[in-house]
């Protein structure tokens, strides 16, 4: 089978599992792109059938997970996004224990890709947490990859900050539990701009043609200037998000953007490249230390609050282990050593107490504590159903030149 071939089928696979598609529609798919009937029925073999790929959301979401002893924790996470020190702290406070953490997500997407078909086949991934953003996490509790989380060996759940304790895609938080927070806004030099900036819209300033960053992930970027168009993300359609696409798309045309980014932008910001950056706070955070010039913004109009969280994959090799180790990041104590080292927004209520005591000035960052005033003003990233979401990502695509 030729390249096109596997590329074609790759996105025919993921549209299949979310359930995108009926059988006719593959089939006829498979059909306008060449494939034969027998790379259809290979596909389609592989893929256990379309029938029953569209799960919805899971109603059982009851958890048994007996007390332990706790020998062993897979855990799996993103880069620099935690203290080792809490893992150390961790095994001494169960004798015995060794937890296993990998630096494996660099992506949502490319992780997921990674597993994906062990997810489809119903085989354990051997990893006891994941930690993934929102959106993915909708995707998982969808396709009924998680196992759920026995709430009973999780009290410490009680700390949870109440403005992320009931999110759309997991209401009852019955799958997941945030990891860290940070805000999508925009981070920029002032000694290059001139001024402070206020809105959305200074991206497009005219000032700053050329010298302006933007996120790839249409998530991110067209979901601020969504924002900065008056919309609110909760009840964004696909039309005002396909909006704010053609509005970067002809400020792109003008010039205004320098380029389309992953997280690399901080090199472009920090060398001057650019000016003004589509940015997370945690990124900005970090970066002050050594360019206090450079400063990030919550806009006028808002900004996108994103979390990670804590999910225990499906047939999970130590789930009560998963539970205790969630529980205990979820003191305050705990919690705090890692937004001290990395600068992102913490889940737990308590953790700008205890920084008080042991460091005041990072008790009174705006960027690890937003104000009540800011926080009114963070909004989730939207959510689309799956069809419009990947016509969403098609659409970016053309204009990011992906």
């Amino acid at each position: 089978m030729s390249d096109p071939d596997h590329r074609e089928l790759d996105l025919l696979f993921e549209e299949i599992v979310e359930g995108r598609l009926s059988r006719r529609q593959v089939l006829r798919r498979l059909g306008a792109a060449g494939l034969t009937l027998s790379s259809a029925g290979t596909f389609l073999a592989a893929c256990g059938g379309v029938k029953g790929t569209d799960k919805g959301t899971p109603t059982n979401v009851t958890a048994n997970h007996p007390k332990v002893a706790i020998k062993q924790l897979n855990f799996t996470n993103w880069p620099t996004y935690i203290d080792k020190q809490i893992l150390k702290d961790f095994e001494k406070a169960h004798p015995g224990s060794h937890v296993k953490y990998v630096e494996e997500i660099e992506e949502n997407d490319s992780f997921f890709g990674k597993v994906r078909q062990q997810l489809q086949r119903g085989d354990s991934l051997n990893r006891d947490i994941v930690v993934l953003t929102d959106w993915m996490a909708a995707r998982w509790i969808r396709g009924h990859w998680l196992e759920p989380i026995d709430k009973r060996n999780v009290p410490n759940a009680k700390n949870l900050q109440p403005g992320l304790q009931h999110p759309k895609f997991d209401p009852n938080r019955n799958w997941t539990l945030p990891w860290q927070s940070g805000m999508t806004a925009i981070g920029y030099n002032r000694k290059k701009t001139g001024r402070d900036l206020h809105s959305v819209n200074d991206l497009f300033d005219p000032k700053f043609k050329g010298k302006v960053t933007m996120l790839s992930d249409p998530r991110d970027s067209a979901g601020l200037v969504m924002i900065g168009m008056g919309k609110k993300t909760t009840e964004a359609t696909l039309d005002d998000y396909m909006a704010a696409i053609d509005k970067i798309d002809q400020e792109n045309k003008k010039g205004q953007i320098r380029r389309f980014t992953e997280n690399d932008y901080t090199v472009d910001l920090t060398k001057g490249n650019a000016w003004v950056s589509v940015a997370y706070s945690g990124d900005i955070s970090g970066l002050q230390s050594d360019n206090p010039d450079l400063k990030f913004v919550i806009p006028d109009e808002g900004a996108l609050l994103w979390t990670d969280n804590m999910m225990i994959p499906q047939k999970p090799p130590h789930p009560y282990a998963a539970e205790v180790m969630m529980n205990y990041v979820y003191q305050p104590e705990v919690a705090a050593k890692t937004i001290r080292v990395f600068g992102y927004v913490s889940p737990v209520v308590g953790v700008q107490e205890v920084l008080a005591k042991t460091d005041p000035k990072l008790a009174k960052s705006t960027l690890l504590f937003p104000t009540a005033e800011s926080r009114k003003r963070l909004q989730p990233y939207p959510f689309l159903p799956p069809a419009q979401d990947r016509q969403v990502a098609e659409a970016m695509a053309k204009v990011t030149g992906a």
